[in-house]
């Protein structure tokens, strides 16, 4: 590992569970699932904005036409931060609730919403990973999952990385950009073969096509090499629930780390968001839902 890697802490919020991290206009945006909180997060001037969202919020991305899209409790929907007004735009599993609810997800590179769904009482294949496209309509793209997670394409958008963390797998679809569509995956690594602690959570890729995952309750993120599922490099973050990660800052050359407050274990910078620098390698931009 890098030894000029520096690990600090960033803003002010404690999180009982950050998650959902993506870098757009100069921000930070990342939820607190169960403190039911939407945050913008400057990370130059450590500058922050809170929206109580009233329920379980599992992810959010910025909207070209302004605001941003959400995934939680009531499915997936709009919210105008200006009027804190709420608009739904689909709620496929409304029938499962208080048992599933919506967790990560993110858009394509054309600009889809991917977000998948979380069995909360653990039950086996129960949740599901859908795509909403700009028209508003919704597909169900994979089925029978139990925790969906972290989720990002390749460069040239041929490849869709995607993860159920029960499984410690990550899976790449082929991926046909111009339709957002997947066909059968393939096995890029088992995070238990790798012999890591805890479980594929959030992930994302950098500008060498390489993916960053953060292993949760692990206490850690990896770099895994998806062609060959080698392990590349291993950065240890100062408390076990280490959630997801994204790539920001003026260079996108900073990684961004969201944390959660283990139940048991009192830790001193559990719940705060990392900033890991002297990494040497960036990320790519993010995307935004076109509808």
């Amino acid at each position: 590992m890098n030894k000029d890697i520096i690990i600090s802490s960033i803003g002010s919020r404690v999180s009982k569970w950050g998650e959902g991290p993506i870098f757009w206009n100069d921000h930070l945006l990342y939820v607190d699932i169960e403190g039911h909180t939407l945050i913008r997060l400057n990370p130059e001037s450590g500058d922050e904005e809170f929206w109580e969202m009233g329920e379980r919020i599992g992810t959010v991305v910025p909207r070209m036409k302004g605001g941003f899209v959400c995934a939680g409790d009531s499915g997936i929907y709009a919210f105008d931060p200006v009027s804190g007004e709420k608009e739904n735009l689909a709620d496929p599993e409304g029938d499962k609730r208080p048992d599933n609810r919506f967790n990560d997800g993110k858009c394509d590179p054309s600009g889809r919403f991917w977000g998948g769904t979380i069995s909360t009482v653990k039950k086996t294949g129960d949740a599901n990973l859908y795509m909403l496209d700009a028209k508003g309509n919704l597909c169900l793209k994979v089925g029978g999952v139990t925790n969906s997670n972290g989720i990002c394409w390749n460069a040239d958008a041929t490849i869709m990385y995607y993860i159920d963390t029960p499984t410690k797998k990550i899976m790449a679809y082929p991926f046909d950009n111009s339709l957002g569509s997947i066909i059968e995956p393939s096995l890029v690594a088992d995070t238990g073969v790798l012999d890591l602690d805890g479980a594929p959570d959030g992930m994302t890729i950098d500008s060498e096509g390489m993916l960053w995952v953060a292993m949760c309750h692990g206490g850690m993120v990896v770099r895994i090499n998806p062609n060959s599922g080698e392990l590349l490099q291993r950065v240890d973050i100062p408390c076990v629930e280490t959630t997801a990660c994204a790539f920001g800052g003026h260079n996108l050359n900073r990684l961004f780390v969201t944390t959660g407050v283990h139940k048991s274990l009192n830790e001193a910078h559990a719940g705060k968001v990392f900033a890991i620098d002297g990494l040497e390698v960036g990320g790519v931009p993010s995307f935004a839902f076109e509808g």
